[in-house]
C-alpha cells in the first residue's frame, strides 16, 4: 500500500508546491525508485504547472480534461478506477529505472466546489483507495486555507508534513493548523493522520541568517514544543535554483547551474522524509 502524505500549512508562501514536486522527483529516483502520485488540491495549480509545464496545463484547460475538480463534482469518478484513470496524467518519461510520476492536476475552477461542499469530504479518500496499490507514495498538495479540501486531505492521508519558511509571521499558520486538527479529531475520532513534523524550507545558511530569520526559527520551535510536534533535522536551504527549476520543469537534482551543496542538501532531506514514513530502498 502507498504511503500517503499531505503537505499542509495554513499560511501561504512557504514553498509547499515546490517541496511537493521535488519530493516526488526524489522518491521516484535512486535509491527508492517508487512510483509517485501527486494530487494537486490547490486551485492555484502551482504544483501541477511545475510538474507538467504551462503549455501542457493550457492544453488541459482548453480540452476540459478531467482534473481533481471532477473527483469532487462527479461521484462516479471516485467509484470507478477506470473512470478515475482519465484524470491521471503521466508527468514525463523518466530515465534509467525511475518508476515515474503521475499527477491528478488542479485548475482554478476547483474553488467553485466550495460553494456546495456538503457530503464531498470523503470523495478524495474513496478515489485514492481505488488506485493507491499502483503507487509507493501519494503526495497531496493542499491550499493554505481551511476548507473542504483540508478535511478531504486529512481523510485521504496517513501523514502530514508542515513546511515552514522562517520569515515574518512564520508561526501564524501553526495555531490554525492545531485548531484544524483538533476539530477534525472531534468529527472523525481515530482518523487523524500522523504529523511527521515541521520542515524548515528556504532557510539561509547560519552565517547568512538575519536576526529576524533566527528569531522566527526560535518562535516556530517554541510552538512545536508546545504541541509536541517534531521538527525535521534537515533544513532545506534557500537557493534560486528552486525557482529556476520550477520555471523550467526540472527537479532540483538536475536544474541548470544548481550547486552541489543544494542538491546534496535536498537529497538529505528526502532521505530523512523517506525514513520517517518507512519507505525502503529498491532492491534489485
Amino acid at each position: 500500500m502507498a504511503r500517503k502524505v499531505a503537505l499542509i500549512n495554513m499560511k501561504g508562501g512557504v514553498g509547499k508546491s515546490t517541496l511537493a514536486a521535488n519530493l516526488a522527483w526524489e522518491i521516484s529516483d535512486d535509491p527508492w525508485y517508487k512510483k509517485v502520485l501527486v494530487i494537486d488540491l490547490d486551485p492555484q495549480f502551482n504544483c501541477s504547472q511545475y510538474l507538467v509545464g504551462a503549455r501542457r496545463m493550457e492544453q488541459i484547460f482548453a480540452n476540459n480534461a478531467p482534473t481533481v475538480q471532477d473527483i469532487f463534482s462527479d461521484p462516479g469518478l471516485s467509484a470507478s478506477g477506470s473512470a478515475l484513470s482519465k484524470a491521471i496524467i503521466h508527468v514525463r518519461e523518466t530515465p534509467y529505472y525511475r518508476e515515474g510520476i503521475d499527477l491528478i492536476p488542479s485548475r482554478p475552477e476547483l474553488s467553485q466546489i466550495l460553494r456546495n461542499p456538503a457530503g464531498k469530504e470523503l470523495l478524495l479518500k474513496r478515489a485514492v483507495d481505488l488506485i493507491e496499490s499502483r503507487y509507493g507514495l501519494v503526495i497531496v498538495d493542499c491550499p493554505p486555507t481551511e476548507s473542504l479540501f483540508t478535511t478531504a486531505a486529512y481523510l485521504a492521508a496517513d501523514y502530514i508534513l508542515v513546511p515552514v519558511r522562517p520569515q515574518f509571521l512564520a508561526t501564524v499558520g501553526l495555531p490554525l493548523l492545531e485548531k484544524s486538527l483538533n476539530e477534525f479529531e472531534e468529527m472523525y475520532p481515530g482518523e487523524v493522520p500522523k504529523l511527521l513534523g515541521i520542515a524548515f524550507n528556504a532557510v539561509q545558511s547560519i552565517e547568512n541568517r538575519s536576526t529576524q530569520e533566527s528569531s522566527q526559527i526560535v518562535a516556530v520551535k517554541r510552538v512545536a514544543r508546545q504541541n509536541k510536534w517534531r521538527i525535521f533535522r534537515t533544513e532545506i536551504v534557500h537557493s534560486a535554483s528552486f525557482t529556476r527549476g520550477s520555471e523550467e520543469g526540472d527537479p532540483i537534482s538536475s536544474t541548470r547551474y544548481v550547486r552541489s551543496n543544494v542538491r546534496d542538501n535536498f537529497d538529505e532531506f528526502a532521505q530523512e522524509f523517506a525514513g520517517k514514513i518507512g519507505l525502503r530502498r529498491k532492491r534489485w
